[in-house]
């Protein structure tokens, strides 16, 4: 299975999404220090986030470069962190680090403000890097997701890509269940929409059959959206009300 989709002047590359046109490479929700939050609420899980997240980049930028794709431009879509009130330990350490490496592998990083990011200056000041609310490249807007922006509405923006809803979808055989990230591609007020999945390795993400968070999705029909799901490589699987109907 591929670890690359290609559709028209987009190419899916595991969890990222790169737009030809822009040399851009956008990726959304990272939640660096998930798991000390979860610590300390005696939820002990081993701290492997950050190490999966560099293995997992590594990955997507060693097929940037076999396809010899030009990288102008890394966007993290919103929740680079996942502390709403404060910077963690875990979040100044890892945060650093993978800005760092992604610095290494593009002439410019963008920071895109999401729900979580309340206190991000402090790390975005140290790397001198801005924090934006979104990022128009010529029809395209590059929005977290958890809120609609007057950009989105606008006549000239004819594609938006968003983050925030982490979506997933479970499958089984009638035996065992599994869940996957997925890649959601639909029609916002005949905007064409791309959900992308996020890059928090600690969770698979939210179940897309249940009640949405993103008021962009809250105002789609979500059972015609096209699911692509992420396991070991890319796999397209078709429309959700299609894959719903074959359930029953």
């Amino acid at each position: 299975m591929s670890n690359i989709l290609r559709i028209k002047d987009l190419i899916l590359i595991n969890l990222s999404l790169y737009l030809m046109k822009y040399k851009t490479l956008v990726m959304s929700d990272f939640h660096i220090g998930l798991e000390e939050e979860l610590n300390q609420e005696w939820i002990f899980v081993p701290r492997y986030q950050l190490k999966a997240t560099l293995k997992r980049l590594d990955s997507i930028f060693g097929t940037i470069n076999k396809l010899k794709l030009p990288l102008d431009r890394i966007v993290i879509n919103g929740d680079l962190k996942h502390e709403f009130g404060r910077i963690s330990n875990q979040e100044w350490k890892d945060t650093l680090q993978l800005i760092d490496y992604l610095n290494s592998k593009s002439r410019e990083v963008v920071l895109i403000k999401g729900n979580h990011d309340t206190i991000l200056d402090p790390i975005a000041k140290k790397k001198k890097l801005k924090i934006l609310n979104e990022l128009i490249l010529g029809d395209t807007l590059i929005t977290h997701g958890h809120k609609i922006t007057s950009s989105a509405k606008s006549k000239k923006v004819k594609r938006i890509i968003i983050g925030h809803e982490h979506p997933a979808i479970t499958l089984t055989d009638g035996i065992r269940k599994e869940t996957f990230k997925t890649f959601l591609i639909g029609e916002w007020r005949g905007k064409k929409i791309v959900v992308l999945p996020s890059f928090c390795l600690s969770r698979i993400g939210s179940n897309i059959e249940g009640e949405v968070l993103s008021p962009f999705l809250k105002e789609s029909n979500l059972e015609e959206f096209d699911v692509v799901l992420v396991g070991r490589g890319l796999h397209y699987f078709g429309r959700l009300g299609d894959i719903d109907r074959l359930r029953k």
